[in-house]
């Protein structure tokens, strides 16, 4: 399948979702959309409720707060005989799509379960496949791997739910054995600075153990870095290219929920204050990494950049990075001279490609026995 030359291309964004992220999808797509290329794209916003629901949110960008209740809900299909990925529930129709923007953030939607559906449907989608977005969703396979590779990261150690939950002091005890103050506790299965805190003694451990394990069923560890934090952006499927370096300076301990999305008081400098040696190195790293989970599309890779050590450390790979006002992707690419909406389209054209591609598989074996 080809974007259309005289007919607009149907563009689904998806966003919401059964997630702690819900909100911060929201605000991106509310962003994204508003960038779109009109004259190229027609914007179909499809929005999935906390509860799982799917609705069609014709009000969305014209400020309706939450979908109307005479809005039509639907089902997604896996049927790669059509063109329609979502059937209403009352009978009333099909929704058809050339191609979809999965702008979801978090469990049910950046870790592979979409991008599954999707491909299930051979239904054209923006960034990576099921297996790179799973991986890099959690973020101790994410680190095996990154290690694997021979790619640093922090030290980190990874906790079950349950065994919190039926150790909490032997549990406690063999963080403090393997990691020392301060350290961070974090979902392991979440971004946006969700339910991630900063723990410098035994007691504020255990209450950050509590609290991440109400948002997935094991939670990462992991070994504070003092350094700068730096972030870059990667655009490609087979060839990918890296944005300019950035970097965030926290005006608190770090770049929580709260900074990002209420205060907003952190500073974002892109590019960052670099020299080109060091910034080459960021740009290589992130181009390392990227391959080394298989992604496509897109990803913003994170960094710690200790000083003293000269050492670059990976924090985390995240296929589908924030696309709100103040989110660092496009701001990195624009510095990069690539426009917002132009990105947009760049990512929808590699959603074709890529696809072009997958479809090159076969999916009969000539010599199969008969039946």
């Amino acid at each position: 399948m080809a974007a259309k030359d005289k007919e607009k291309t149907k563009l689904a964004v998806l966003f919401g979702g059964r997630s702690g992220e819900h909100e911060v999808s929201i605000i991106s797509a509310r962003s994204m959309m508003a960038a779109v290329d009109g004259k190229r794209f027609e914007v179909l916003p499809i929005y999935i409720s906390p509860e799982g629901s799917w609705y069609f949110w014709a009000g969305f960008m014209q400020g309706v707060a939450r979908p109307d209740a005479s809005e039509p809900s639907y089902t997604p299909v896996a049927d790669p005989q059509r063109r329609a990925f979502l059937v209403r529930l009352d009978g009333g129709g099909e929704l058809e799509a050339d191609v979809v923007f999965p702008l979801l953030h978090g469990p049910y939607g950046e870790d592979g379960t979409i991008q599954g559906l999707l491909e299930l449907a051979a239904m054209p989608h923006v960034g990576s496949g099921p297996l790179a977005a799973a991986l890099a969703m959690d973020k101790e396979m994410s680190k095996d791997v990154l290690r694997a590779k021979g790619i640093s990261t922090v030290d980190y150690f990874a906790v079950a739910r349950r065994r919190f939950e039926e150790e909490p002091d032997r549990v406690t005890l063999e963080v403090e054995q393997r990691l020392r103050y301060p350290l961070f506790v974090k979902p392991a299965n979440l971004g946006s600075s969700i339910g991630i805190y900063k723990v410098k003694d035994r007691d504020s451990l255990k209450k950050a153990l509590a609290d991440a394990a109400r948002y997935d069923a094991k939670i990462l560890c992991e070994q504070a870095a003092k350094g700068r934090e730096f972030e870059c952006a990667v655009l490609g499927n087979y060839a990918p290219e890296a944005s300019p370096v950035g970097e965030i300076v926290p005006a608190g301990e770090f770049y929580d929920y709260e900074a990002k999305y209420v205060r907003d008081d952190a500073e974002l400098h892109a590019p960052a204050a670099v020299d080109q040696e060091l910034a080459r190195r960021v740009q290589d790293l992130a181009l390392r990494a990227f391959h080394s989970h298989g992604c496509a599309g897109l990803a913003r890779v994170d960094f710690f950049y200790l000083p003293d050590r000269d050492l670059l450390l990976v924090n985390e790979l995240n296929t589908m990075p924030g696309f709100t006002p103040i989110s660092m992707y496009p701001k990195l690419w624009e510095v990069g001279g690539l426009k917002y909406a132009k990105l947009i389209e760049r990512l929808v054209d590699l959603a074709f490609e890529r696809h072009a591609e997958l479809m090159r598989n076969l999916i009969k074996y000539e010599d199969a026995v008969e039946i």
